[in-house]
């Protein structure tokens, strides 16, 4: 793979202010000289996800989660380590270099570069097509019969796809896009007898955008009704496009969501998007599939609310509860809101304006009273075997709560509704619980990142690590104890780590270059690094006096290792002389190597015993006091 420049990527974090960064993705509050959050990457209702702005990086001390601004980006939004410098350094308008090329990597950047262009470019060619094509007549009358003018198609670069395949076929050889870039956008399919089908014929077309606001795929909505096809048509699955992970209006809606703490979750795109038309702009809709455990992780980043508005059909009433199963695992409340029979928010809008649908939205029930009025309506609580059915449809969707508090005050709250005890409802869900347990199967997201393990470092060689990294001061002063360092490596774990940082020029007054030096090491190497609890103290701290006290440290500990390998071939039956020997030798070295530290001997030891037998309590002697913590 391509890599960039180590010039660069400092330059990008030099260039970025991590509590800047941070704080445009989710609430930051002042903690004395740091800043402190809700973590957005697991569920917490106490902050424990801190940024240290001298150090430029973030630690929480909830879920473990830790690094600079690449790794809060990367994270985040589930980028590569590339995209994320990409994406930083546009924003401080830093020029990437790289320090090889990477035909592979650079045929890559440049497939998905031709893809984006393409779906940008053709937007804007349907777009100018629908307002002033005469063929898309018929096309601006629909938009006008459902109360929509040039000025939301302009918002929305609303479009057009004839139905003539050569208008826009002709218009992609004159941009010079190729017949296999059609076929890979989506856009046209492949004929087996050879040539292009263009997939959307005389529609609406909608183009979806991602989180950047880049158009990534289209929506096309029938004009013409056609028995033979649907009245939406969405773009297949591409190297851009994945129903499961995008949401329609998301780009628009973050910050709306983020202030009004609560995302409007809507059926079609069209409903989203006559929410935004009259002001409700925290307005999300799922890409023509039911909600997923993606954008339910996506959601969580910004808000604990859900209200749901779907179709007030056995179909919608379907999707709220495929919604709230995916939702309640990440700890989101939801509530319901209740249109009337035959409407959608699209309808309600046009006939009712916004101050009666927001006026609706205040009135969103919670979900399990929305289930349980429901159930009401239909019989479900009429008799003794109904309200059975009922409440097991309740426990079961109680076992989706991940949150054990939310969840029994939630159990309680139904079972009043019920008219049942709660220990009978709680034995129900436990019981819904196991099932959900022995069903489920290890989701295999395709974005998510390959499960890590911290290696293993001695706590000691970590702290010293550390040290190395942020004082130039004790990382001089480890250099001249190289050998002290290497005789140790054959005891304890971590010391190879060590030695990189010892031969690395990294400027320990420079948080960017640490950073940036920190993530040329393996990732488990990484994640050890950043678990110590020395790794997140102030700079000022590490002095080369505590290097000092490090190292008598964790040289006591590999002379003890050391005596603990002795004794244990000393003890080995049937030892020849010249076995027996230098073992013996070895053990005399150790014990005077432990008391130029000021240890007690072996010899000390045996004094102590008494005339059991027995060693008496006895305490080591320390030439100075270890101030270290060992993890």
């Amino acid at each position: 793979m391509a890599q960039i420049s180590q010039e660069t990527r400092i330059k990008v974090l030099e260039a970025t202010d991590i509590v800047d960064l941070i704080s445009s993705y989710i609430p930051v509050k002042r903690a004395g000289s740091s800043f402190k959050a809700n973590c957005p990457f697991h569920n917490e209702k106490s902050p424990s996800f801190h940024i240290n702005p001298q150090r430029q990086s973030f630690k929480c001390f909830g879920c473990g989660e830790g690094g600079d601004a690449f790794s809060f980006v990367m994270k985040y939004e589930g980028l590569a380590f590339v995209d994320a410098i990409r994406r930083l350094a546009a924003k401080a308008n830093i020029p990437i270099i790289e320090d090889v090329y990477d035909p592979d990597a650079e045929r890559n950047r440049r497939k998905r570069s031709r893809l984006l262009d393409l779906h940008r470019e053709a937007a804007r060619f349907m777009h100018e097509l629908l307002l002033n094509d005469p063929r898309a007549k018929h096309a601006r009358k629909y938009l006008q019969s459902r109360g929509y003018g040039r000025e939301m198609a302009t918002r929305w670069t609303v479009g057009w796809m004839p139905d003539q395949p050569n208008v826009f076929l002709d218009w992609a050889r004159e941009k010079n896009f190729t017949g296999r870039e059609l076929v890979d956008s989506g856009i046209a399919i492949q004929r087996e007898q050879g040539g292009l089908y263009i997939r959307f014929r005389d529609r609406l077309m909608f183009p979806i955008c991602n989180e950047q606001s880049e158009v990534i795929a289209f929506t096309g909505r029938q004009i013409i009704h056609d028995p033979n096809s649907g009245k939406y048509l969405n773009s297949p699955e591409t190297s851009l496009f994945s129903k499961s992970k995008v949401l329609f209006a998301f780009d628009r809606a973050r910050r709306p969501i983020m202030t009004q703490k609560a995302v409007l979750i809507c059926e079609g795109q069209l409903d989203a998007l006559a929410c935004h038309e009259h002001g409700i702009d925290h307005t999300i809709a799922t890409q023509g599939t039911a909600c997923t455990p993606h954008h339910a992780k996506i959601l969580k980043r910004y808000t604990d609310t859900a209200l749901l508005c779907f179709d007030a059909d056995k179909a919608g009433y379907a999707a709220s509860e495929r919604a709230f199963k995916e939702l309640s695992a990440q700890n989101v409340h939801i509530r319901v809101v209740s249109l009337p029979l035959g409407d959608d928010p699209d309808s309600f809008l046009k006939r009712e304006g916004p101050d009666a649908f927001r006026e609706l939205l205040k009135q969103a029930r919670p979900f399990f009273d929305f289930k349980i009025d429901r159930a009401q309506v239909e019989g479900g609580l009429a008799n003794a075997q109904a309200r059975g059915n009922t409440a097991r449809e309740v426990a079961a969707l109680l076992a989706y709560i991940s949150d054990p508090v939310s969840r029994d005050s939630l159990l309680n709250h139904c079972a009043t509704r019920l008219q049942m005890s709660a220990p009978d409802l709680r034995a129900a869900t436990s019981t819904a619980q196991k099932k959900q347990l022995r069903e489920q199967r290890t989701p295999q997201d395709e974005a998510t990142a390959p499960s890590y393990e911290p290696s293993n470092i001695d706590p000691t060689v970590a702290y010293l690590c550390n040290l190395a990294l942020h004082s130039t001061e004790a990382r001089r002063f480890l250099c001249e104890q190289l050998e002290t360092l290497l005789e140790a490596s054959r005891f304890l774990e971590g010391i190879p780590v060590l030695e990189n940082i010892l031969s690395s020029d990294c400027d320990a007054n420079n948080p960017a270059a640490i950073n940036t030096f920190l993530a040329t090491l393996p990732i488990p190497d990484q994640l050890a690094l950043q678990r110590d609890p020395t790794f997140h103290q102030e700079v000022n701290t590490l002095l080369q006096s505590a290097a000092e006290d490090a190292l008598a440290k964790l040289s006591e500990k590999a002379l003890n290792q050391r005596y603990a390998a002795n004794q244990s071939a000393l003890n080995q039956p049937d030892l020849s002389a010249a076995q027996l020997l230098p073992l013996l030798k070895e053990a005399e070295q150790i014990n005077n190597l432990l008391a130029s530290l000021g240890h007690r001997t072996v010899a000390d030891d045996r004094a102590s015993l008494g005339e059991t037998g027995k060693k008496t309590p006895a305490k080591k002697v320390w030439k100075k006091d270890w101030k270290p913590r060992d993890g």
